[in-house]
C-alpha cells in the first residue's frame, strides 16, 4: 500500500537512511544532470578466466542490456580474434538504442577495425604508469604518448567518439598520469576521459581528488572504471560521480578480471534508492538479465549477493519472520531496504532452519492446512531446529509434513 507522506527515502518500493539526504551531505554532492551506464561485460566481462563467450551469447546479452535500459554497451575489442570482430560488427548493425562502443589498444590497426565495425565510440587504452609501460609493455614513455596521440587522432577523423582509457592510472605518480592525458588532450584527441582504477586499489577518501584533478587537466566528461580487489567499487563509483563524473563502466554481476568490475546491479540500484537518482535503467529485469549472463558465463554466483541473489528474500531468522508476518500488508519495507520487485525478484518467504522461530511455524503450518496448539508449535520447532542442524540446510515441505504429524496426530496427511 502507498506510504502516506512518502520521504525521499521511504516510498512504497524502498526503505533506506534519511541520513543520506540531510543538508550536510547533499549540499556538497554535485551529480550531473544525467548518468549514464557504460557496460563493459562483453569485453572486460569476459576477461574473467574461464568465461568464453560466443558470437551468439555476446548478441543475447547485448540485446538484454539495451531491453534493461543501459545506455552504452562495450561491445568488445575486435582485435582479440575473428569471431569478437564479428560479434562487434554484429551488434553495431542490430539497431539497439543503446550506443555501441568498441575497445581498442592505442593503435591505428586496433582503431580501424573498430571503425570498420561500425561502433559509435571506442574506448582507446595505453598504459599510464611508467612502471607498467617500461615493466610490462617494454615500451618507452615516449612511445605511449606518441602512440596515444596518433590513434586518437585518426580515430577522431574516423568520425567516433573518443574516450581514452589510461591502464593503471591510480598506480602512476599523479604528476605521470597529469602529464599523460594532458599531452594526449593538446596533441592528439579525447572527448571522454576514463578514471581507470586497474587494480582498484584507491581508497574512497581519494576519489574527490582523482576526479577533480583530472577534470582541471584536460576539461572533457569523466568516466568510472574501478575494480573490485578490495570491493571498494561500488563506493568508489557513487563517490566520483557525486564528484561530477558522469559515466559509470560497469559489468553485470561484476564478472572480471581478478576479483571483477563494478556491479552494474547494486550501483543502478544505489542511484536510485540511497541518492533518489532514476538515471533510466528498468531494475525489474536486473535479475533476469544476470541470471541469463551467468548461465552464459558459467559462473555460480553466492546465493546471498545484493540484488539479484537466488536466496537474498528468504528469511531463516524468527526475530526477521515475526517483522516480515507483522508488516507485509501494511508497510513491508520495514523488513527489507527495498522489495523485491523492484529488482524482479519473487516476493519474500519464510523458510525453515535451526534459526526459526514461532512464527516461522505459524507460517508453515498455515501453508500445510495444518493446526496447532502452543505447546505442539514449540515442539515442531525444536524439531524443525534438530532437523536442519542434521541436515545441515534448509527442509522441504515433505519434511515439514512429517514432524508435524509425528507431534500432531490429527493434522491432515502429507502431501505425496
Amino acid at each position: 500500500m502507498p506510504i502516506e507522506n512518502a520521504e525521499p527515502w521511504h516510498t512504497d518500493r524502498w526503505f533506506t537512511s534519511p541520513w543520506n539526504h540531510s543538508a550536510e551531505v547533499t549540499e556538497r554532492l554535485r551529480l550531473p544532470e544525467r548518468i549514464e551506464i557504460h557496460d563493459v561485460t562483453l569485453r572486460d566481462g569476459e576477461q574473467q578466466a574461464g568465461v568464453e563467450f560466443s558470437a551468439d551469447d555476446k548478441i543475447r546479452i547485448a540485446e538484454a542490456l539495451a531491453e534493461a535500459g543501459v545506455h552504452r554497451i562495450e561491445a568488445g575489442l575486435p582485435a582479440v580474434s575473428k569471431d569478437d570482430e564479428e560479434a562487434v560488427r554484429a551488434i553495431a548493425a542490430r539497431g539497439l538504442p543503446s550506443t555501441i562502443y568498441a575497445f581498442s589498444r592505442c593503435m591505428i590497426d586496433d582503431v580501424k577495425r573498430a571503425v570498420d565495425c561500425g561502433v559509435q565510440g571506442v574506448v582507446m587504452e595505453i598504459p599510464s604508469s611508467r612502471h607498467l609501460i617500461e615493466l610490462g609493455y617494454r615500451w618507452s614513455v615516449e612511445r605511449a604518448v606518441a602512440l596515444s596521440v596518433e590513434a586518437t587522432s585518426y580515430a577522431h577523423e574516423a568520425g567516433v567518439t573518443v574516450s581514452f582509457f589510461p591502464i593503471d592510472a591510480t598506480r602512476a605518480s599523479v604528476q605521470e598520469y597529469l602529464d599523460l592525458v594532458g599531452t594526449v588532450a593538446r596533441e592528439g584527441h579525447i572527448d571522454a576521459l576514463g578514471l581507470v582504477d586497474t587494480f582498484g586499489v584507491l581508497t574512497p577518501h581519494a576519489v574527490e581528488g582523482f576526479v577533480q584533478r583530472s577534470r582541471e587537466a584536460i576539461g572533457v566528461p569523466l568516466e568510472t572504471h574501478f575494480h573490485m580487489d578490495y570491493g571498494l567499487g561500488v563506493a568508489n563509483s557513487l563517490i566520483a560521480v557525486g564528484a561530477g563524473a558522469s559515466v559509470i563502466q560497469t559489468t553485470v554481476g561484476g564478472i572480471g578480471e581478478r576479483a571483477g568490475n563494478t556491479p552494474l546491479e547494486e550501483t543502478v540500484l544505489a542511484l536510485l534508492t540511497l541518492y533518489g537518482r532514476d538515471i533510466g535503467i528498468q531494475t525489474e529485469k536486473l535479475t533476469s538479465l544476470a541470471r541469463l549472463v551467468m548461465e552464459l558465463a558459467g559462473v555460480s554466483q553466492p546465493s546471498n549477493r545484493p540484488v539479484t541473489g537466488t536466496r537474498l528474500f528468504d528469511v531463516e531468522s524468527g526475530i526477521i519472520a515475526t517483522w516480515v508476518r507483522n508488516v507485509r500488508d501494511t508497510d513491508p519495507t520495514e523488513s527489507f531496504p527495498y522489495l523485491p520487485g523492484l529488482v524482479g525478484q519473487q516476493d519474500a518467504r519464510l523458510v525453515l532452519g535451526k534459526g526459526s522461530g514461532v512464527d516461522s511455524v505459524a507460517e508453515w503450518l498455515e501453508q500445510v492446512g495444518a493446526s496447532a496448539g502452543d505447546d505442539e508449535r514449540l515442539e515442531i520447532l525444536a524439531r524443525v531446529k534438530a532437523a536442519s542442524l542434521h541436515k545441515r540446510g534448509l527442509l522441504d515441505r515433505e519434511e515439514f509434513e512429517r514432524i508435524v504429524g509425528d507431534v500432531v496426530p490429527e493434522a491432515p496427511a502429507r502431501s505425496v
